[in-house]
């Protein structure tokens, strides 16, 4: 099928063009010495090296998370090959990080995690009764390095979950074993280009984390199966993929399989933005992509969706501020009926200080589409394909369709190691004729056309202590108000809380 490229992603290609130009003319100007042309080393400080490149993109904009202390939600994007120094290593699982077999460039790197977490829910689903569930995961990786092209990545997770009033959890709640990612991929450098292709079951966020990302909220993570291609220069990025997800059943690894009816393919870009213009430095990254399904569900109707996303996000530092924002547009078809949408995700803070540990006050402000699912002749709800599900609320009673909110927050460190977040957040629903809609994409039944815009008051604590670099302890705190889109379908308020330790090697 042929991808209708509307007047809105034209306009984004031109932006996008635009600005290509002014970077190649910025990079032609400057010499490779430049402390103005950014590499590796110049990523923002809270993100380390991913993987050593002689030069070219920064490593800490490639699509793989943020690498802090070593550690990555990503595993196979830590580089532990300083552990070939004895003098590095300070115990018997630093030696695990770097086995080698034979030659230098031959190694095993093997990698753990084992997490246990409690969540008590006042109100399950904002209609039910106390939900406690006690819950524990594992996950064992082995990353192959066969010298230094090919690499063989595997990773193994096991979910398990207990308490009251759980309903039916799903497979990535309670899995006995999941063969969570395994893949081959290989790299190689062309002067100060890296190419790569990687190939398999494997986790991809690269993009927005309200649209893609790991959701580690969950006992397992999302993956997906196929292809993914790179390449990245000094100062420009493609990433092309072509993915499907997967069905999780709640045993061994016999009952979770490919889902075929579900696809995930398109290319998102990156442009480092030269650092002249900026006191920091910020990136630009247009995305196209098409998400292909089979079931979903608007209304009274599940049925085949082919939706199109044609985006931006500006990301990175500038001075005292850090910010992430992102703009698309969703278009397509839903059981052959025209969808049009848009998603706007705004989010910045500002370092009160210049002291590494100085308090950061920020807000969000937010706006996804809404309407048409409970008749009309054109479907206005945003959807995100896979993205962060906890961003909203901590008890997943939101999401980014038929929303607006804004949420100031501050950010403490009273200690080194203890990280405190605080936000209150106000949200909306865009068209009161639509539905309001949980975190899984579901909407709550009677909410349409019930009630006014107001849909919650959310109150927020997080408090994240990180005892070693392996080691972290986290409360999260929560009280959701309903307003009178919720109340008026028989939703109540609810408090929700959740303590959790994770150690990993």
């Amino acid at each position: 099928m042929s991808w209708n490229i509307p007047l809105s992603l034209r306009l984004i290609c031109g932006i996008v063009c635009a600005v290509l130009a002014l970077a190649a003319e910025a990079a032609t100007e400057a010499q490779s010495d430049d402390p103005e042309i950014p590499t590796a080393a110049d990523a923002p400080a809270t993100k380390a090296s991913v993987a050593p490149m002689p030069t070219g993109y920064p490593a800490a904009a490639v699509g793989q998370g943020a690498t802090v202390n070593g550690y990555n939600v990503a595993r196979w994007a830590e580089d532990w090959q300083r552990m070939r120094d004895p003098g590095q290593r300070h115990d018997f699982l630093d030696r695990l990080k770097y086995l080698p077999i034979g030659r230098p460039d031959v190694y095993l790197t093997l990698s753990g995690e084992l997490r246990g977490r409690v969540n008590y829910t006042e109100h399950a689903q904002l209609n039910g009764g106390e939900q406690r569930q006690d819950i524990y995961r594992v996950f064992v990786g082995t990353d192959l390095h066969l010298g230094s092209h090919l690499r063989l990545f595997g990773e193994l997770g096991r979910g398990v979950i207990d308490g009251r009033n759980l309903g039916t959890p799903s497979g990535a709640l309670r899995n006995d074993l999941f063969l969570q990612q395994r893949f081959a991929d290989w790299t190689d450098h062309f002067g100060n280009v890296e190419v790569g292709v990687r190939y398999g079951r494997q986790l991809f966020i690269d993009g927005p984390n309200l649209l893609v990302a790991a959701r580690d909220n969950n006992t397992l993570h999302v993956t997906v199966n196929g292809l993914r291609t790179w390449i990245n220069g000094e100062h420009l990025r493609a990433d092309i993929f072509d993915f499907d997800f997967n069905r999780l059943g709640n045993g061994g690894i016999d009952d979770d399989h490919t889902d075929r009816d579900r696809r995930f393919s398109g290319i998102t870009g990156g442009i480092v933005l030269p650092r002249r213009w900026f006191d920091g430095q910020l990136y630009l990254d247009p995305f196209l992509w098409r998400q292909r399904q089979r079931n979903v569900t608007w209304g009274a109707l599940s049925a085949r969706e082919e939706r199109y996303y044609g985006g931006l996000r500006l990301w990175g530092e500038s001075g005292a501020a850090t910010l992430d924002w992102t703009v698309n547009h969703q278009w397509g078809d839903h059981d052959g009926r025209r969808l049009e949408a848009w998603q706007a995700l705004f989010a910045q803070n500002w370092k009160l200080g210049k002291d590494r540990f100085a308090p950061r006050l920020g807000f969000h402000a937010d706006y996804a589409s809404g309407g048409g699912a409970y008749g009309g002749r054109t479907l206005r709800n945003a959807a995100a394909p896979y993205g962060n599900n906890i961003y909203y609320a901590y008890g997943l009673f939101l999401t980014p369709t038929n929303l607006a909110a804004v949420a100031p927050n501050l950010v403490l460190s009273p200690f080194a190691s203890v990280r405190v977040t605080l936000e209150y957040q106000w949200t909306w629903r865009v068209d009161r004729d639509d539905a309001v809609y949980r975190a899984n994409g579901t909407a709550y039944a009677g909410t349409a056309g019930a009630g006014g815009s107001h849909t919650a008051d959310v109150a927020r604590l997080q408090v994240v202590w990180n005892l070693t670099p392996r080691l972290s302890l986290t409360t999260r705190l929560e009280h959701l108000e309903a307003g009178s889109a919720l109340e008026q379908g028989g939703y109540r308020s609810s408090n929700f809380g959740a303590v959790f330790a994770s150690y990993r090697f």
